[in-house]
């Protein structure tokens, strides 16, 4: 019997060398005719860490590697163009905090200079009274 290849949408990424793969399809209800979109997740075997959440992928059936991995990746059809807005904005934070310090530390040796000036006239002060 040939193996299966399927086509899937990768939904999870975060184990090392395994994917969450979702294979989306519709089915036809046998009463009442009508049709429905229904799922299949699939637990791919990613041997390189190749593929990322969103791509769209290829798998073919394999022999048993876990209790629920039976399946390995192929190819990547499509990388995902989606943007991860929750990194981006800490991205973010992070380079407006390391601006304000850099300008926090600029503006320190100013204060500094305008100070001098005012530490060296009051012992000048003193001195001629």
């Amino acid at each position: 019997m040939p193996k299966r290849m399927l086509t899937g949408r990768v939904k999870s990424d975060k184990m090392s060398k395994t994917r969450v793969v979702e294979i989306a399809r519709l089915v036809k209800h046998p009463k009442y005719k009508k049709f429905y979109r229904d799922r299949t997740t699939c637990y791919v075997h990613d041997e390189n860490n190749e593929s990322g959440e969103g791509d769209t992928v290829q798998i073919i059936e394999a022999a048993p590697m876990s209790k629920k991995k039976r399946w390995t990746l192929v190819k990547i059809i499509e990388k995902s163009s989606e943007v991860d807005v929750a990194a981006m904005r800490a991205a973010r934070r992070l380079e407006d905090a390391r601006k304000a310090e850099i300008a926090e530390a600029q503006a320190k040796p100013e204060k500094a200079k305008a100070e001098e000036p005012a530490a060296e006239e009051a012992p000048a002060e003193e001195a001629s009274e």
